[in-house]
């Protein structure tokens, strides 16, 4: 396993920045995350695992994102650009939202609202020491930025839907329509522009606050890419779409644990062909700014760099469809050529062949292991503790799995049964996730990781995502009491006598 700053036993805990507490509706980069980088530190934590940072889409799924380049808006920080002298305290509204769940439909235009403000206030002479950084970060971005800014922009001034509803010239970016359409929302494509400025502003500034405090960050990349996405729009030879933009050919994987029917996703496929021709350049380039942002990256659904299910689309499920080659060793020998050694953790659960260990082997990438496998259900050899490699991450769960107390309410007998076997004692909703938590950070995996759903042993109630349901997930938030100074130190005890204690942790 890549070995990045630190020991080689550490721990860390999965959280994703919009379940962080605070008053506007969803959490976001500002005093919230702060502190909580603070908690990390003092419960010796090397590690916090987010999912990815894109401007989520459908579903509000941070694994459909209007861009694999560009940040989320509504984790811009209201906070900070007070601070920063983009908005007066007084255009803030008092804020009335959930404090245990982010409610999107709420959250969106409310943050759409302040950031407009904030370019307002900015053009009109706001922040003026702002400028000069604001011109220099959107040359260096402009590789991805402007058809980024563009498309948002496009899709305000279009009725609700996917860029294959806008007019053929668009749809086909004819160049002088794209000349045209970019003269004509000048003002709101320099306001998604100044978004992102905004938003990788203040990540920066929170991942040296990071590190500072000697905690590195975990990002996610999916492997696959939303349909409506700039990505999709200004580079439609890299997928198997149709003359009219539609894919041809989406992704899923077959019937599995999660799911009877197995889990249609719907993001167009590759082109691998396309991207070989290139070098794979859009790739290299990819991960390379990814790398940009975070200490090391999970790579989400590495088997389908081997072998990819292909659904024919207007699939009502992914019950049907066919395993297909993925372009395997050819692609990561391009990316280590670029890139070099690769800091990656290879997502590889599924359907998992000798040959997706074989290639996740040849390039010394870490794998999964995750414990609510061992005992049941999808339960395989390599998910007990036991057998957990001192080159694999150990997970209690994930963001797809139920929390560990929740995952307990519905175990099969014999699950359980297997459990306490595994444990030496019983198991009960009260002590299950810190059992689960103890088995991870005792295993010879080099790096474990449990929710902080786990931590905070919360039921089912506090589960981010259920795989193959549409709407509902990604809500969750904790809320400030609920991560009190007895439970950081009790975390705290339990990395350093399991030998993970981060070496810079505080």
């Amino acid at each position: 396993m890549p070995k990045p700053v630190g020991a080689p036993r550490s721990s860390g805990i999965l959280l994703h920045p919009t379940s962080l507490p605070g008053p506007y509706g969803i959490g976001d980069l500002g005093p919230p995350a702060y502190a909580w980088v603070e908690a990390l530190a003092r419960a010796r934590q090397g590690w916090w695992q987010l999912l990815p940072l894109g401007p989520t889409g459908y579903g509000d799924s941070p694994y459909q994102c209007f861009s694999a380049f560009a940040g989320n808006a509504n984790l811009v920080s209201p906070e900070l650009l007070i601070r920063d002298g983009l908005l007066r305290s007084a255009e803030l509204p008092e804020p009335q939202f959930s404090a245990s769940a982010v409610e999107y439909e709420a959250v969106g235009p409310f943050k759409h609202q302040l950031l407009a403000r904030a370019w307002e206030n900015f053009r009109g002479g706001a922040a003026p020491a702002l400028r000069a950084e604001f011109e220099a970060f959107c040359s260096a971005e402009s590789d991805w930025l402007e058809d980024f800014a563009l498309f948002m922009a496009l899709k305000e001034s279009h009725a609700p839907g996917a860029w294959t509803a806008w007019e053929p010239a668009l749809i086909a970016r004819t160049p002088e329509t794209l000349v045209q359409a970019r003269q004509r929302l000048i003002h709101l494509v320099g306001q998604h522009r100044f978004v992102q400025f905004l938003f990788f502003r203040q990540w920066h500034a929170l991942r040296e606050f990071a590190h500072a405090h000697g905690v590195r960050i975990i990002g996610d990349v999916p492997i696959f890419v939303a349909h409506d996405s700039a990505e999709v729009w200004a580079h439609p030879e890299l997928f198997h779409l149709d003359a009219q933009g539609q894919p041809t050919v989406v992704a899923g994987v077959p019937p599995d644990y999660f799911s009877a029917t197995g889990q249609l996703w719907g993001n167009p496929l590759y082109n691998w062909p396309a991207l070989k021709k290139s070098g794979y350049a859009w790739w290299i380039q990819r991960l390379r700014n990814t790398h940009r942002l975070v200490d090391l990256i999970r790579l989400d659904h590495f088997i389908g760099f081997e072998n990819y299910w292909e659904i024919k689309a207007g699939s009502s499920t992914a019950a049907r469809g066919r395993w297909v080659r993925g372009p395997g060793r050819d692609l990561f020998d391009a990316l280590t050529l670029a890139l070099g050694e690769l800091p990656m953790i290879a997502e590889d659960l599924g359907q998992v062949t000798a040959r997706v260990h074989a290639l996740r082997r040849r390039y010394h990438l870490p794998g999964m292991c995750v414990l609510q496998f061992a005992f049941g259900g999808a339960v395989a050899e390599e998910f007990s503790p036991l057998e957990c490699a001192p080159d694999t991450v150990v997970y209690t769960g994930t963001h797809d799995n139920d929390t560990a107390r929740g995952w307990l309410a519905t175990a099969a007998p014999g699950e359980l049964q297997a459990l306490e076997r595994q444990l030496g004692q019983s198991a009960s909703p009260a002590s299950v996730s810190w059992q689960l938590m103890d088995l991870a950070w005792s295993s010879a995996a080099q790096l474990a990781i449990a929710p902080l759903q786990d931590v905070l042993s919360l039921g089912s109630e506090a589960r981010m995502n259920l795989p193959g349901r549409a709407g509902g997930n990604w809500r969750w938030r904790y809320q400030a009491e609920q991560l009190n100074g007895a439970l950081i130190d009790r975390l705290g005890e339990l990395t350093t006598r399991s030998g993970r204690a981060w070496v810079g942790g505080g």
